[in-house]
């Protein structure tokens, strides 16, 4: 599948005073769980072999890409973390399985590339580590999974109610650490890329290069909103100090319910900032721990 000529950030100009960036998996579509629990922790399982240990990869994983202040973010950052916390665990050194040394990838992670399957084969080929040719494999197979199992995905309520009146005053791109490819898929199953000048994707860098790109500097700091279901959205928004309205994970339906009935309003109004922001920033920032459960128990 081609990406849409709108999907390349080539040359991105305002069209409208207001930017409204909105991040996809478990924040537009109600697909981050399944996208997590169906394809990427069983592929890890089966890829390394760690059906020995697969109820510690499970809870692991989970924590890091659904629970924890990690959540959401790029498959690969979350693959070293998910073996350094297991590496800690002493269920895990017990039974004396074999983990792969993720050094390699730890190096592909701090190298400054775009963290993408295309960014990785290139790195591959330039080291020629095995360790990094089985992440590679890894994600391809991830990609399959998803593209296989992940279907009739439906955005959460309130979302078409919401782009129909930004899109008449703001310019809307997506923001997210997912493959183009899969997000072009599932915001055009759903008849929601009509209201989008851009997607951006892993493949085009972080979320904080994706604002720094597409909104620093073109639109006053006032005008620019960030939606997020993850810190690291927040941090992308503050990065560039935009505002950020958090969708709380396990109450999406409730934030989408606030933004319609009064959040956007007061973006578009200038009534958003200070106490406001605030105190859904301070409801947000206690939902994720950074610490697992069974560090803090």
């Amino acid at each position: 599948m081609m990406p849409h000529p709108l999907y390349r950030p080539k040359n991105f100009i305002p069209k409208h005073q207001f930017f409204v960036a909105f991040d996809s998996d478990g924040c537009v579509f109600d697909n981050m769980e399944v996208k997590q629990k169906a394809c990427f922790i069983p592929m890890i399982i089966k890829h390394w072999h760690l059906e020995a240990i697969a109820k510690y990869v499970q809870e692991t994983a989970e924590f890091v890409n659904l629970y924890s202040v990690w959540r959401g973010g790029n498959r690969f950052p979350a693959l070293v973390r998910i073996f350094d916390l297991l590496r800690e665990r002493p269920e895990v050194i017990k039974q004396g399985v074999f983990l792969p040394v993720i050094e390699p990838l730890r190096e592909f992670v701090n190298s400054g590339n775009a963290l993408s399957n295309p960014s990785l084969a290139d790195w591959c080929q330039r080291t020629q580590h095995p360790v990094l040719k089985e992440v590679l494999e890894w994600s391809v197979m991830v990609n399959q999974l998803v593209d296989e199992k992940v279907k009739n995905i439906q955005p959460f309520p309130y979302l078409r109610a919401i782009m129909e009146k930004l899109s008449l005053v703001a310019d809307i791109v997506v923001c997210s650490s997912t493959t183009v490819e899969s997000l072009q898929k599932e915001w055009q199953a759903n008849h929601l890329d009509r209201y989008v000048r851009l997607i951006a994707g892993q493949e085009m860098g972080t979320k904080k290069e994706h604002l720094e790109l597409l909104a620093r500097g073109k639109y006053d700091p006032d005008k620019i909103l960030m939606i997020g279901d993850t810190p690291g959205d927040k941090n992308a928004a503050d990065s560039i100090g935009a505002f950020f309205f958090p969708i709380h994970p396990g109450r999406e339906v409730r934030s989408w319910e606030i933004f319609h009935q009064e959040a956007l309003d007061r973006f578009l109004n200038g009534t958003f900032a200070g106490k406001y922001q605030a105190a859904l920033i301070a409801q947000f920032d206690k939902l994720l721990p950074e610490k697992p459960s069974w560090e803090r128990d």
